[in-house]
């Protein structure tokens, strides 16, 4: 039987400081027909608690899972450790951290979010930057995991490439949104969409975003999370 083409949308770096940012594209995401969405959170950035500094998002988290969407762990703190390679991600916090420091960080933002009332199923490597610590780490922990071409799930891999839009060079600026357009003229039943608070800050990122989301709506893609994926 042919599954029915679905549109995976993730929003990412779901924390305090761009708490607004992504529930302004939560509703954004509402207004084109995105009923579900999957939302990244980091638990601890600066290693303050999330809820600590903003309750008012442990209430916002709430409300949208209660209309279907799910949260994900997007790592503990999303910071590249001290000891990290300095060509390394600035976000990808695990690369550099032995087995125990990858056990505790993971385990540490878990108890972060079950504190605020989150129990995530999934998790989602910042700057999708895995080692083989923090793949053994999470397949003890999480209903699934996803990498930037898969998303892992108990019932196996599931092979869609993510598309994202980029912001950190002006290449990635001037380039990524024809990528993204570009990825979901040739994507399969499945279409993943990566979406970050300073997506916002970009016309042009605004732009394809809108023309992949209206031509997902023409050809009724059903909105799905990762967490029906797996």
């Amino acid at each position: 039987m042919r599954r029915r083409a679905a549109i995976a949308v993730a929003v990412h770096d779901v924390e305090p400081a761009t708490f607004e940012r992504c529930a302004l594209i939560r509703d954004w995401l509402d207004d084109h027909g995105i009923e579900r969405v999957t939302l990244l959170v980091i638990p601890a950035p600066d290693l303050h608690p999330f809820h600590d500094r903003r309750p008012d998002m442990v209430e916002w988290l709430s409300e949208c899972t209660s209309r279907g969407d799910a949260i994900a762990q997007h790592g503990f703190q999303h910071r590249r450790p001290a000891n990290g390679p300095r060509r390394a991600n600035p976000a990808a916090e695990f690369v550099g951290l032995d087995p125990d420091e990858t056990r505790r960080a993971v385990e540490a933002g878990r108890r972060v979010l079950r504190l605020a009332g989150v129990r995530p199923r999934g998790f989602v490597a910042p700057a999708y930057a895995y080692t083989d610590a923090l793949r053994e780490t999470i397949a003890a922990s999480f209903d699934w995991w996803a990498s930037l071409v898969r998303v892992y799930g108990t019932s196996g891999p599931t092979l869609a490439p993510a598309l994202t839009l980029g912001t950190s060079t002006a290449v990635k600026r001037l380039t990524s949104p024809w990528l993204v357009r570009a990825g979901a003229l040739g994507a399969g039943n499945l279409l993943r969409l990566d979406l970050h608070p300073a997506d916002l800050d970009h016309p042009r990122h605004i732009g394809a975003v809108e023309g992949v989301l209206k031509r997902a709506r023409r050809h009724v893609r059903q909105a799905v999370t990762y967490d029906d994926l797996a």
